[in-house]
């Protein structure tokens, strides 16, 4: 348990903390660091072996490098325009739509019913909605849903780690010279970097192995369920530290993509 938690507030933590960089390198450098270091950890894990790769699983790998890369850049630019709370939410719609659409009880279709009014709500039209925002949000709940099944493809064709650490792999040098030219165009400061490293540190480094060790001890079911909090980490991180208060209705539709999640998840 407190490993399952120390994951979902480090992936947060470093958000938060990543998007203190964005004045300096923006979303874009930012999230070119991340890929750098989430693709050092995986790499390091996973020793993947590309060139015994067939077609077969080249293609998969190509296809969970983009969404990497995508999921990510998409979910950054949210959090610079709506917030941490907000964007973590929306991006949260992926893998909740991935597991009630592989279910079948009536339980689940309530299940929907209850995110899509928290979306409605958070997507409410008034002066200050940010609809470019909340689409990036979108994007990445998209990238994060494409992310999980792409993974499991993966899985089946390249033993161990070394699918995702190829995709990784690939995902960092496409954003090589994205950094470079980030680098050149807006010199960055010594504390921007610090911060990207932390977010690529914090949010694909500490919890890519804490949930490599928790799965070993924890039935994936309960993993799932604990997987909820994570929107509510980020709504309390990013008021913490990023001062980005929420309101009533707000909260209400974080606890209703919540509860849609827990629920779908629990066993009767």
């Amino acid at each position: 348990m407190a490993a399952m938690f120390g994951s979902g507030l480090s992936n947060q933590t470093g958000a938060a903390i990543g998007s203190l960089a964005f004045p300096v390198l923006g979303p874009l450098g930012v999230v070119a660091v991340r890929q750098y270091v989430a693709a050092l950890v995986l790499v390091a894990v996973g020793r993947p072996r590309p060139r015994d790769f067939t077609w077969r699983q080249w293609w998969p790998v190509l296809l969970l490098a983009l969404v990497f890369g995508t999921m990510n850049l998409t979910l950054y630019t949210a959090i610079d325009r709506v917030g941490l709370g907000l964007a973590v939410t929306l991006e949260f719609l992926g893998p909740l739509t991935i597991a009630l659409a592989a279910s079948r009880r009536r339980l689940d279709a309530g299940c929907a019913v209850l995110a899509a009014a928290g979306v409605v709500v958070l997507m409410r039209p008034r002066p200050s909605t940010d609809y470019p925002g909340m689409a990036l949000g979108l994007v990445a709940a998209s990238c994060w849903a494409s992310y999980i099944l792409l993974n499991r493809v993966v899985g089946r064709r390249i033993p161990g780690a070394q699918g995702p650490a190829a995709a990784a792999s690939v995902s960092a040098l496409t954003f090589l010279p994205i950094g470079i030219l980030v680098a050149a165009r807006h010199p960055p400061t010594a504390g921007a970097v610090l911060c990207a490293v932390a977010a690529g540190v914090l949010s694909s480094a500490v919890p890519y192995l804490a949930d490599l060790l928790t799965l070993r001890k924890v039935p994936a079911q309960t993993f799932g369920l604990f997987m909820s909090v994570n929107p509510v980490l980020a709504a309390v991180v990013g008021w913490a530290v990023l001062g980005q208060s929420l309101g009533a209705p707000e909260w209400a539709a974080i606890g209703a993509v919540v509860a849609a999640n827990a629920v779908s998840l629990a066993p009767l």
